[in-house]
């Protein structure tokens, strides 16, 4: 923690970057707008890297404002200075040790009074803030009037409306990043006994510090661990005092100082309000709010959330992504017109066959991992990102989170976990990323383990449901497998690992309709992101695949699991889409895709075939996520497991199939 300033030390954090770019950092909490302003702000080209020390992710950007350059921050969400989760504290680092040129913080303007009091930490501890009342547009039309002039009169500080998501308020946002911050202190006060409290411990606090002495000293009678340490080595011999002082005012308010912080701070920001916030004598329901109703009401909302995924995720990403877009790029475009051609460019140019197979032929670099990447998995992810940005535009994913915490309670999640398994069919080494987000460890070993067993992505659930689209029955099949072993699999491990569910809380943004340039921009940043990580790992499969290949490695790895795939009733050749798998999933589903093409699997050996793989080792890619998240012991662990439970679920499916005859 960087909270002290010492003069001449080579801890002082410096004010501006090493490019001598401005800092500026967009603080609030979570759903309230600060990405859509960070992306407007910075553009798609960012960098996204986690905090030091840490597992949480902080993005960074860069603008130009009248000529002068400053980094965006887009920090995690946080409710108050005194932190509580991993991503607060990381916010408060961001805060105190980058000493930013300015502090925005963004909150929702329909919940203006229960997001004030952080405004009001933030001027106490007398750090540079500009306060950006964003949704305002949703704000209106539930019949709420916000004085912005008014408001920033009270607050002493710039206060900005706006609805970035609709480009409002941004030039005035821009305008507030280029001039220089020079506030006031506080204009406000609690009372005189908590004044005196407060007193009594910022008098005794000699050295020179980030925050204001008054913040510091709240967060010493809060009990802030790290403030205290910071104390100690800053104020030398005089810390005794200060600790002291400190422990006789708890005592004395032991049962009531945070609920007498808490009602002063609420008398206050409604004392600011008063006359600069009215409400309508009778509520006014928008449209948006109804639908926002429907879709966590478990009678409305699962008929919803079927129709989603039926329009998005079967026919938007599965019938036309997998269908129609791969059948002209990878049918077409490669097979017909791209691979004959680049076939006789390189036998022109290469005159060794050994190496013309590095490029070409059945596990060529160009006509295997470039056909796969481009022909087959770019339009079944590009699709899904598209779906997956609208759905997130519209403020769906809250309200989602909110109707399947039930049901994720029981497997010891809560809704908050919906977020990282939406994800997940989209990439799950992204998603198991994202799973540092939920609360507690077992939470995330719980979400992981589900992400690694039961979350196909997007390119392997669209080359799936295309190719068992054809049999309803089979696909009827694969569903059911994986739903019934995800919630299986789920409640047991809720069971096993020790530790209680979470209490679940989240931010509700409002229900808009998607903002064109917002679903352009979030696709084009996942896609190139996406791309970027696939295309090499593809290229690298495909050489390791020509080595096994030229050294028998691969012919023996065949031969190695054939007893496997003769156990699931499946021909050997099918060896070839799990060894595929093992690289990424959905190079796996890639090479189901060609052995059905090639008429090799009958409907019984699809189902089975797509249910194993769809449980199968998580990739390469994945897995040293997983390593990265959760340790080596972990996620050894859950590949061992993963794989055990695929194998033997296709096991058991193939025998089920084989005494009903159902397909």
């Amino acid at each position: 923690m960087a909270f002290a300033k010492k003069k001449g030390s080579c801890h002082e954090a410096p004010t501006v970057a090493a490019s001598g770019a401005k800092k500026v950092a967009l603080v609030g909490n979570p759903n309230v707008g600060k990405s859509v302003l960070f992306n407007a702000l910075t553009g798609a080209y960012v960098t996204v890297s986690n905090y030091p020390g840490t597992s949480v992710e902080v993005s960074r950007g860069n603008t130009v404002i009248n000529g002068d350059h400053f980094e965006v921050i887009d920090t995690p969400g946080m409710y108050a200075i005194l932190p509580i989760t991993e991503e607060e504290r990381v916010a408060r680092e961001i805060l105190l040790n980058e000493r930013p040129h300015l502090v925005i913080h963004v909150l929702d303007a329909r919940n203006l009074e229960r997001m004030l009091p952080m405004t009001l930490q933030l001027i106490e501890a007398e750090l540079p803030v500009v306060l950006v009342v964003n949704i305002m547009d949703e704000a209106a039309r539930m019949g709420l009037h916000i004085d912005i002039p008014l408001l920033s009169q009270r607050l002493g500080i710039p206060v900005i409306g706006a609805a970035t998501a609709k480009k409002v308020g941004l030039p005035e946002i821009r305008a507030a990043i280029a001039d220089t911050p020079s506030f006031a202190s506080s204009p406000f006060r609690y009372s005189k006994a908590l004044e005196s409290d407060i007193a009594g411990i910022s008098d005794c606090l000699k050295g020179d510090y980030m925050l204001s002495k008054k913040a510091l000293a709240l967060l010493l009678l809060q009990g802030d661990g790290e403030v205290a340490d910071l104390v100690r080595g800053v104020e030398g011999e005089g810390a005794a005092a200060v600790e002291a002082g400190v422990k006789e005012k708890r005592f004395e308010r032991r049962e009531s100082f945070h609920l007498d912080l808490s009602m002063e701070r609420k008398r206050i920001v409604k004392s600011i309000l008063d006359g600069a916030f009215k409400a309508p004598e009778k509520r006014v329901v928008t449209l948006a709010e109804r639908l926002s109703r429907l879709c966590v009401r478990p009678m409305t909302g699962v008929p919803l959330l079927l129709i989603v995924l039926y329009f998005g995720l079967y026919k938007f990403v599965g019938d036309f992504g997998a269908g129609t877009l791969v059948d002209v790029l990878e049918n077409k475009g490669f097979k017909e017109l791209f691979n004959p051609w680049i076939t006789g460019v390189v036998k022109n140019l290469v005159p060794w066959p050994i190496i013309q197979e590095l490029f070409i032929g059945e596990y060529g670099v160009i006509t295997l991992g470039i056909r796969y990447a481009v022909g087959i998995i770019l339009p079944i992810v590009a699709t899904f990102f598209l779906f997956f940005s609208v759905l997130e535009d519209s403020g769906y994913f809250p309200r989602l989170a909110l109707l399947v915490d039930r049901i994720f309670k029981t497997m010891g999640l809560t809704g908050r976990a919906v977020i990282p398994m939406v994800l997940g069919f989209g990439c799950d080494t992204m998603a198991t990323m994202v799973t540092r987000t939920l609360e507690t460890v077992r939470e995330r070993v719980l979400a992981t383990l589900l992400l690694a067993l039961a979350i196909p992505c997007s390119a392997q659930l669209g080359v799936i449901l295309a190719l068992l689209s054809k049999a309803p029955g089979a696909l009827a099949v694969w569903s059911i497998c994986l739903v019934l072993i995800f919630l299986v699999v789920g409640l047991i491990a809720a069971k096993v690992l020790p530790g209680e569910t979470p209490m679940f809380y989240m931010e509700i943004p409002p229900m808009r309709l998607p903002q064109f340039s917002n679903v352009v921009t979030k696709t084009y940043t996942r896609m190139q992101w996406y791309f970027m990580e696939i295309l090499p790992l593809f290229i690298l499969a495909s050489v390791l695949l020509w080595l096994g290949k030229i050294t028998n490695f691969f012919e023996t790895m065949v031969k190695g699991l054939s007893p496997v795939m003769a156990a699931l009733g499946l021909p050997k050749e099918t060896a070839v889409a799990f060894i595929f798998g093992f690289f990424r999933r959905d190079y796996g589903a890639a090479g189901l895709y060609d052995l059905q093409t090639q008429g090799t699997l009958n409907p019984r050996q699809l189902t089975v075939a797509a249910v194993t793989l769809t449980l199968f080792i998580p990739c390469v890619a994945q897995f040293l996520i997983m390593k990265k998240e959760r340790g080596w012991k972990v996620a050894c662990a859950i590949g061992v497991f993963v794989s055990t439970l695929a194998f033997g679920s296709g096991w058991v499916l193939n025998k089920f199939l084989l005494v009903t005859s159902i397909l």
